[in-house]
């Protein structure tokens, strides 16, 4: 093929080696095409590479301190709840060891049998009868574990029941337990017991077995020391929570799935919280048979007081204006349990010619730590006449 003209050749290489006229200087080509690139979007101006890394590496940096804060805030959870499993563990081994150490039959009193039924008492001392009634969850062995017990029996006859399904004293299922009908059971047991004109000390749940003894009128009584009591209908969260246990069969399998060790797991939380604000003692810990008060048998009874406490109250509370005996009335103003304005105080407002006693900064548990007190009030009570009594 025949060569094209040099004239050709030269101005075709001439023109690949003009610069464009839109170009510019040839000084600013390198420089253009490395800050520039066309924008993928439409309208959006060309963003610099210099720029896009510096962006890039900013974003790295904030990414890697927000990933570091985040796992050291996550080795902070897992370093707590770490703790916190060990810490579970140790309890459930306490009580795992607990539970097997705990004896398998413990009667520290003895037995009277009232209209079939085994009533379970402690017995302490020699004079003039106290008869002690406890609270819901606990029993008769508590006023000993406390000291009560044996500080009164200085002076008097003592007598710490068992109500129905606590402690030693069973709880047929045939029978509605209202406060009424515990009060019938420990009048029939005082009768044949032959105590005569006893001082009724009562606490917690067991202020209205009290109320309701005095009320009935079934015996002459020398007076009342209520403690820590529960007089009137209140909202209560643990009413409705407990409620359902107590619905027979409902109630009654929940228990029976409930494994004994998760009990003695739980019972130090409820002790701490009934106690509170005093610590739990040493010797309520070394003493305490935490076996029989989470048993079957007493969960239910505890269930079925818990349940009617409102009601017991409301059928109660009418007839307190018409009692005419010595009522001593002693509440902790730091009680985590029941409201001393809304129950001990309203209780005294009602009950002519009774005394309150409201004790600074203790709990529900006033028998561990004001048994002085407790003792002053039998006293009072004790050496109290109807003669000086007055009722307006």
């Amino acid at each position: 093929m025949p060569s094209a003209p040099s004239s050709c050749r030269t101005r075709s290489t001439a023109s690949r080696d003009a610069p464009s006229p839109t170009a510019g200087p040839s000084r600013f080509r390198r420089t253009d095409l490395l800050l520039r690139r066309p924008s993928p979007l439409p309208g959006v101006p060309p963003v610099s590479p210099l720029v896009s890394r510096r962006a890039t590496r900013r974003a790295v940096r904030r990414f890697s301190t927000g990933l570091t804060k985040i796992l050291k805030s996550s080795a902070k959870l897992s370093e707590a709840a770490a703790r916190e499993g060990r810490k579970t563990v140790r309890e459930a081994r306490k009580a795992v060891k607990a539970l097997a150490e705990e004896p398998a039959t413990r009667v520290p009193g003895r037995f009277v049998t009232v209209d079939g039924l085994r009533v379970h008492y402690i017995a302490r001392g020699k004079g003039r009868p106290v008869v002690l009634i406890h609270g819901n969850g606990t029993m008769a062995e508590d006023f000993v574990i406390s000291g009560l017990v044996d500080r009164l029996a200085k002076s008097y006859r003592v007598i710490a029941i068992d109500r129905p399904g606590f402690g030693h004293t069973e709880r047929p299922r045939h029978r509605v337990w209202t406060a009424s009908a515990q009060a019938r059971l420990v009048h029939r047991a005082l009768e044949a017991l032959n105590v005569e004109r006893p001082v009724i000390v009562g606490h917690s749940w067991g202020t209205l077995v009290s109320l309701a003894l005095a009320a009935e009128e079934w015996r002459a009584l020398r007076g009342l020391v209520l403690l820590s009591g529960f007089y009137f209908p209140a909202r209560r969260a643990d009413v409705t929570m407990i409620a359902p246990l107590a619905i027979p069969g409902v109630g009654d399998a929940v228990r029976s799935l409930t494994p004994a060790t998760v009990g003695h797991l739980l019972a130090p939380h409820v002790f701490r919280h009934v106690f509170k604000p005093q610590p739990v003692p040493a010797r309520f810990t070394a003493r305490f048979p935490v076996g029989i008060s989470i048993h079957p048998t007493q969960s239910r009874a505890s269930a079925e007081d818990t349940a009617t406490m409102n009601a017991a109250a409301g059928l109660l509370q009418a007839r307190y204006a018409d009692l005419r005996l010595p009522v001593a009335i002693l509440s902790g103003d730091a009680d985590a349990i029941v409201d001393p304005a809304e129950q001990s105080e309203r209780l005294h407002r009602a009950v002519a010619g009774s005394t309150l006693t409201i004790l600074p900064g203790l709990g529900h548990m006033v028998h561990y730590a004001a048994q002085a007190k407790i003792g002053q009030a039998v006293d009072a009570l004790m050496a109290s006449t109807g003669k000086s009594l007055r009722w307006t």
